[in-house]
């Protein structure tokens, strides 16, 4: 990997290696990638020699757009279980750090969210598969962030909400 690397890290979304330093943390020196995150200004720190432990991989193709499409627009997925259950598989589909999986949960909670507020703990999850989804789709689709924001939510829609305008 190298400086300009557009690749996405699970877990917190894509983005482009702008830099490498050297820190020292807890007495000892070790070289960091500087990923930044094209939403929220994030910036996150992955040591050189952990790259392989934390699961990153390139940017989906375009051609691989029409899936992530489908998947938004499919009927939401109802899992069963108390809420508690419910967060640790979305959580364990999240960690996949797979587009597709990402995409599914910021359905299913979105929908959800819309007819009944999910809770804290689920709200939290919404907003991290968002930022998955969404930061990835800016590279791949070379929109800004709100114009993902935008196309995500008409594709995932509120066809599920009873009260629909």
């Amino acid at each position: 990997m190298k400086i300009g690397d557009r690749i996405v890290y699970p877990m917190h979304g894509a983005g482009e290696i702008t830099d490498i330093e050297e820190n020292e943390v807890g007495g000892v020196k070790k070289s960091y990638y500087i990923f930044r995150l094209p939403v929220g200004d994030m910036k996150l720190m992955l040591p050189v020699d952990k790259v392989e432990e934390a699961g990153l991989r390139e940017l989906i193709m375009p051609a691989q757009l029409e899936e992530v499409i489908e998947v938004l627009r499919a009927e939401s997925e109802q899992l069963q279980g108390s809420w508690n259950k419910r967060f640790h598989t979305n959580l364990e589909r999240l960690k996949t750090g797979n587009i597709l999986d990402a995409a599914a949960v910021a359905r299913n909670l979105t929908r959800q969210n819309n007819k009944k507020k999910v809770s804290s703990g689920e709200k939290r999850l919404l907003d991290l598969s968002r930022q998955i989804l969404i930061t990835e789709l800016v590279y791949v689709c070379d929109k800004s962030p709100e114009e993902i924001t935008d196309w995500i939510d008409e594709l995932i829609g509120t066809s599920e909400e009873p009260d629909e305008k």
